[in-house]
């Protein structure tokens, strides 16, 4: 059954870090080619980490200058917000880095999964873990807090599924359809797709708020690719933060906890690899 229409795909070369707008990419085992293929570690508390912790990187960009390999880390071009820029894999990377968060960071690309102690987490950076998750969430103390029990089991022991800088799964689906609502129910808040960071953003022509709920635990195809489409997103506090012309707002979490729970979007593993393309159709299997 044809449910949509992809109307922009993404790609993220540095955790936590603006990415590139593309008309086309591939879709492999491991989802996006090149997709969070370079983080920071927190070498204060250890740990990969990302805007939830340091979300100066979100004032930054990524791109890559040409199209990266399948798998591994192909140096991205980043432009810090002063407009400079640098490669990340540049010695000096860590240090300019480190300045402009303003605590001490290494950058590192793809390790192995087997290299466990790399993906392990690192300490909290508040010692009561709900005002912690409540930190991490953006959350109020009168909000429910996601439920983190629907998700892998090693996920409470690392930053990210060992081998990856993703945060639980490859790729991110996201409908124009959502956003359009939560921007018709809070007109004054800027429900901007950069916030949200999808992989792929589809326009359904459906009239129900968040199309996307009803594709879990289904599968869907994009062009030649095919995926499993597993768990609503719950968000995060970085969908609150500032950057570009986009202002710091606390309330877009308010909106997001009404509206929907505090989840937007949904997550999905990939079952065939493929080619996708901006136009294509999305069809749900």
């Amino acid at each position: 059954m044809r449910i949509g229409t992809i109307q922009g795909l993404f790609r993220y070369p540095v955790k936590s870090m603006g990415g590139e707008a593309l008309t086309a990419l591939d879709i492999g085992p491991n989802g996006v080619p090149g997709d969070r293929a370079w983080a920071v570690r927190d070498e204060t508390l250890g740990g990969i980490r990302g805007g939830k912790r340091f979300p100066e990187l979100m004032q930054c960009t990524a791109r890559y200058p040409a199209d990266p390999p399948s798998t591994g880390s192909a140096p991205a071009e980043v432009t810090l917000p002063d407009g400079t820029s640098l490669s990340i894999g540049d010695l000096d990377a860590p240090q300019r880095l480190s300045r402009l968060i303003g605590s001490p960071v290494t950058v590192w690309p793809l390790l192995p999964a087997e290299n466990l102690d790399h993906y392990r987490r690192g300490a909290p950076v508040l010692e009561d873990m709900e005002a912690e998750f409540r930190r991490m969430f953006g959350r109020t103390a009168e909000e429910p807090l996601p439920d983190v029990s629907l998700f892998p089991e090693f996920l409470a022991e690392f930053e990210s599924p060992p081998g990856t800088y993703f945060d639980a799964f490859p790729v991110l689906l996201m409908t124009t359809e959502s956003l359009a609502h939560l921007q018709r129910r809070a007109p004054e808040r800027a429900f901007d797709v950069r916030r949200f960071r999808p992989n792929v953003l589809i326009e359904t022509g459906s009239d129900a708020p968040f199309p996307e709920r009803d594709w879990v635990g289904r599968s869907v195809r994009l062009g030649t690719a095919e995926l499993a489409v597993t768990l609503d997103c719950p968000r995060c506090v970085m969908t609150t933060h500032g950057f570009d012309d986009l202002p710091k707002d606390p309330a877009i979490m308010r909106a997001l906890v009404r509206e929907c729970g505090g989840e937007l979007g949904v997550y999905a593993t990939v079952t065939t690899p493929g080619h996708v393309q901006a136009g294509d159709e999305v069809t749900l299997i």
